[in-house]
């Protein structure tokens, strides 16, 4: 952006000092380029004007051109409400304000009895119709509006009660529109070409103030590919530094430990996806640079097992493995199961979490300094200073949104090189998601579950059907398997979760006594080993049923599990659902996922519980989460501010994200250091993004 628009909007005519306070404090504008970018949130068509007696009840927003007769104040206090009789040639009708200030009173009254414009959406009542909080001005000042599409801007309760309306917005822009002479290029002759973009000033006077649909998409195309293709070339360039600052061990031998494995130990034949990432991980670790590959994969896609092959790649090459998962249980059956994997094999395996005693820990360093443990798998222990390693050369991160950057960072000081690094997620991220979030990292996908398992079947019941559900689990329980009833923990309200959790298990033990059934409790408040004692004691299947609240959801792996049943299921978000559902189906029998919900359910928890009724494809699950709650929401507060995009949504314009990724590549494929005459432009607004938008501590 010009100087110019770095100009404070002190400066601009008719913004007056306590206006700029406001939108300083309201908004966070303090430049003109701040208001620039407030772009309107929709677009109205105000060409066509209605009659009072042409108003139905279909009508949407509607303008009519009539005159106040008569203004009132209705009711007391609270229930206090502006009323305007509104009349035009045809008839009558009311203009009612519920919120309104003294300001806006005095205003309405200076315009009884000559024509105005009144704009709403009309309601009936009585056979009468209504506007209720109109958009109103003189007809002589709607002459002076913008033609075509009329903008509407968000705002704040605050500015709109203290006279920043609508139309104050757009004369705002108009203003500042009639004082920019010129605003500087930021893309290249190519790329401007490539895709017949406007210049720039154009482009922000058409999403102001379009005078057709057809500019305002133009121009909307073309603020989008700018918002995406800086965010993408920033990612980029970052993953080319990335690669140029760490170098790292070539693995350039696939040998005995690894052939041996796949040729004679392999439990399973490899579905093709695992194969293919596999073959992805094997050409990054072949190379002098540092793996960073993040690798996702639904619950039971069988990532342990790519994770376990490429290790097995690293001791080939005579180095150690790190593989650290987010919590004790999660750390100890990965333990487990790549001990059973490896049982007939020559390769070592420890395991370090907070509980291992210090004796061990002594044994387990003197091994991992030795270079006699091959694989040690672990907490968050692995990166304490004191655990040294002979010779790491690779490093696993399971659930990696549960690890900060900082934590994953510390693997680096602990070899002689940077070890290659993949993180692992059972949690699918939406496409476009994860290109803007891990951009700067390759992603492979394991979309294809293991042969022989059946997908799970999802049915959505009601509280009316509680007798038969505990019939159908009987019947479960009789055929030898085992069950799943998890309760919400929702931090808010956590007394009357413990008791909903305390209540549905004193109901399950009546339904299932001793000694025909045994029943497990686990939840937040027990002490860490009596949870893993309930936790094992289910594990080992000396009781049939787990209740639990969702600290399962991240759990123990029990092959004979086979109904999930979730509680209150309205009260979780997708990814939880999802999240749960993958704890059963573990085995060759059929699962069954059970949602039982209250009866009335809110448009977004019904729209949640039939996706899982729909569908197992936690990828597709993923997108439909992604346009109820918005990206930020699913990333959390920590890496949403990297996607407080101005205009461009990652759930709308996903086409559009991956073109302007595609450029991004092609860009640094041609010139990695944006040294040539022809993308100066935008090395420039490169420089001036990446100091002031891109938090890049914020992305790992």
């Amino acid at each position: 952006m010009s100087k110019f628009l770095k100009t404070p909007i002190d400066y601009l005519k008719g913004v007056g000092p306590e206006r700029v306070s406001l939108l300083q404090s309201e908004l966070g504008i303090y430049h003109y380029e701040d208001l620039l970018t407030h772009f309107p949130f929709r677009y109205v068509d105000r060409s066509k004007y209605y009659k009072i007696n042409e108003i139905t009840l279909a009508s949407a927003e509607i303008q009519i051109i009539g005159k106040i007769t008569g203004l009132s104040e209705i009711g007391q206090s609270r229930g206090k409400r502006l009323v305007a009789r509104f009349a035009d040639e045809t008839g009558q009708m009311e203009l009612v304000w519920f919120k309104y200030t003294k300001w806006m009173k005095e205003n309405f009254e200076k315009m009884i009895n000559i024509p105005i414009v009144a704009y709403g959406k009309p309601n009936e009542f009585n056979r009468t119709f209504s506007i209720i909080h109109p958009e109103i001005e003189t007809l002589e000042n709607q002459k002076s509006a913008p033609q075509g599409l009329y903008p509407v801007y968000s705002s704040t309760e605050k500015l709109t009660k203290k006279g920043v309306s609508n139309r104050v917005w757009q004369k705002m822009q108009m203003q500042l529109l009639s004082e920019i002479k010129e605003i500087e290029e930021n893309l290249s002759d190519d790329i401007i070409l490539k895709f017949n973009f406007s210049d720039r000033l154009t482009t922000f006077r058409q999403i102001h103030f379009p005078k057709s649909t057809e500019e305002l998409k133009k121009a909307e195309d073309r603020l989008k590919f700018e918002e995406f293709f800086f965010l993408q070339l920033g990612l980029l360039i970052k993953k080319i530094n990335h690669q140029r600052k760490y170098k790292s061990n070539e693995f350039s031998v696939v040998g005995k430990y690894f052939n041996e494995f796949y040729e004679n130990h392999l439990p399973f034949e490899l579905t093709d996806a695992q194969k293919r990432v596999v073959k992805e991980i094997r050409t990054d670790m072949g190379r002098p640079v540092q793996m960073n590959r993040l690798l996702q994969g639904d619950v039971g896609s069988g990532k342990t097992m790519v994770a376990l092959l490429s290790a097995l790649i690293a001791a080939d090459n005579g180095f150690q493995t790190a593989f650290m998962a987010p919590t004790e249980i999660l750390a100890q059956q990965h333990f487990e199961s790549m001990k059973n994997y490896l049982s007939e094999m020559d390769i070592k395996i420890g395991l370090l979490t907070g509980s291992t005693k210090t004796k061990d820990r002594k044994i387990l360093d003197e091994k991992l300094t030795s270079g006699e443990i091959h694989i040690l798998v672990g907490t968050h222990a692995l990166i304490e200073d004191h655990v040294r390693f002979k010779n790491l050369g690779f490093a696993i991160i399971d659930e990696q949104h549960k690890f900060g950057v900082a934590q994953r960072a510390k693997f680096i000081r602990k070899g002689k090189f940077p070890p290659h690094t993949l993180v692992m997620t059972a949690t699918p991220i939406p496409r476009t998601l994860a290109m803007s979030l891990y951009g700067d990292l390759d992603i492979s996908v394991i979309d294809e579950l293991p042969a022989g398992r059946k997908p799970i079947m999802t049915v959505h019941r009601k509280d009316k059907d509680r007798l038969g559900l505990f019939g159908f689990i009987k019947t479960e329980i009789k055929k030898g398997r085992q069950i799943y009833i998890v309760y919400p923990l929702i931090e808010e309200s956590e007394k009357m979760d413990y008791k909903d959790l305390m209540d549905g298990y004193d109901s399950i033990t009546r339904a299932f006594p001793l000694p025909d059934y045994a029943v497990s409790i686990v939840h937040g408040r027990m002490k860490t080993e009596d949870k893993d004692f309930e936790m094992q004691r289910f594990a080992k299947g000396e009781t049939q049923i787990l209740v639990a609240t969702t600290v399962i959801e991240v759990g123990v792996n029990v092959p004979n599990a086979s109904v999930m049943v979730i509680e209150s299921a309205e009260k979780f978000g997708l990814s939880q659902l999802h999240q749960l559902r993958g704890r059963v189906g573990r085995g060759a029998e059929q699962s069954f996922c059970v949602l039982m919900t209250k009866d009335n359910l809110t448009e977004d928890a019904f729209t949640r519980i039939s996706t899982m009724c729909r569908t197992n494809d936690g990828f597709e699950i993923a997108e439909v989460d992604m346009q109820l709650r918005g990206p930020g929401d699913i990333m959390g507060t920590q890496q949403s501010g990297i996607l407080n995009f101005k205009i461009a949504s990652l759930v709308k314009d996903q086409k559009m994200m991956t073109t302007a990724r595609y450029i991004a590549e092609e860009l640094l494929k041609d010139d990695p250091e944006l040294s040539k005459p022809e993308n100066q432009k935008i090395k420039q607004h490169f420089a001036e993004y990446h100091k002031e938008k891109i938090e890049w501590s914020r992305i790992g």
